[in-house]
């Protein structure tokens, strides 16, 4: 069980360090605390998140890969919100709309961390946001904890106050591929959702305000399946965004399971959990070609994101 750090640039003035985190069971993760951004997550040596090579990598992280996402995750249309009966104009970066928080959000500041180095390795980082900022209003207070439990689970809690009312919405934006981050497309991967219903979208990927049952269509991963068996299907939904990237509405209540992904030879299995109402399934439809680690050639479907 261990945290160690190096410093690896400067930005903004600001100590970038990345963070390896280990809980001496197999499990370990490399984080910067540029934009709370997760550059590996290993399980018996199996790196199963897609990354970029070095630090000057992310400054131009397009698909947001690893990074802490906010003020507000997803888009907001036309880059406008009503709160109280004001209307908020945020920034716009997303043709019209505002998309991550906006042209400066959070995964593109240097956050403060705290250090916890126990049988459940820990990093608490900090991050203080002023009132309009990006358009939003109050001075938030940002925690964000991510932690290495025994059970080898990867958790991460936020914690924010603000001195006025506002909106947030805040995720992480890590790529998942079980096989191996290098390995190809998740065709062959399975998933299981625990969700009923979607949300389908404009073409400019907004949910329009329906909410739709996903028996009988390509929404439906209810019972498990592997990822490929419809992504290429004709469904409109599909072929608007090249593949998923939707609202699904998580059944329950509370702190519960909302999705399991296996990996195509059966040896790993990633259990998610959250308390809040909806997760947004994105296969990776759009990766641009970079600079990505052990000199990796990402591609369409190369991943999801949960």
């Amino acid at each position: 069980m261990s945290i160690t750090n190096k410093i690896v640039a400067k930005y903004d003035d600001k100590d970038v360090s990345l963070y390896t985190m280990d809980n001496g069971k197999g499990l370990v993760a490399e984080v910067y605390n540029y934009g709370g951004i997760i550059r590996s997550i290993k399980i018996s040596g199996r790196d199963v998140v897609l990354g970029r090579e070095n630090f000057e990598d992310y400054l131009n992280n397009n698909g947001y890969l690893g990074a802490a996402v906010g003020r507000h995750a997803n888009r907001l249309e036309n880059s406008i919100f009503e709160l109280n009966g004001i209307t908020y104009k945020v920034g716009t970066n997303d043709s019209k709309n505002s998309l991550h928080g906006g042209i400066v959000g959070f995964d593109k500041k240097v956050w403060t961390v705290q250090t916890v180095n126990t049988d459940e390795p820990a990093l608490i980082f900090s991050l203080e946001s002023p009132d309009g900022e990006e358009g939003f209003p109050g001075n938030l207070t940002l925690k964000m904890t991510y932690t290495l439990t025994k059970d080898n689970s990867f958790k991460i809690r936020y914690e924010a106050v603000c001195d006025k009312d506002t909106v947030l919405n805040l995720t992480n934006h890590s790529y998942f591929n079980l096989d191996g981050h290098n390995s190809g497309t998740v065709y062959g991967q399975t998933l299981q959702l625990n969700s009923d219903f979607y949300t389908p979208n404009t073409a400019e990927c907004m949910p329009y305000g329906e909410i739709l049952s996903v028996k009988g269509t390509d929404f439906y991963f209810t019972k498990s399946k592997k990822i490929g068996d419809d992504i290429a299907d004709g469904c409109e939904q599909i072929q608007l965004f090249g593949g998923y990237d939707h609202n699904f509405v998580i059944n329950g209540r509370g702190f519960r399971k909302f999705a399991v992904m296996t990996s195509s030879d059966g040896k790993l299995s990633m259990e998610c959990y959250t308390d809040l109402p909806g997760v947004q399934l994105y296969s990776a439809n759009a990766l641009d070609e970079g600079n990505y680690k052990e000199g990796a050639a990402y591609g369409k479907h190369s991943a999801i994101c949960l």
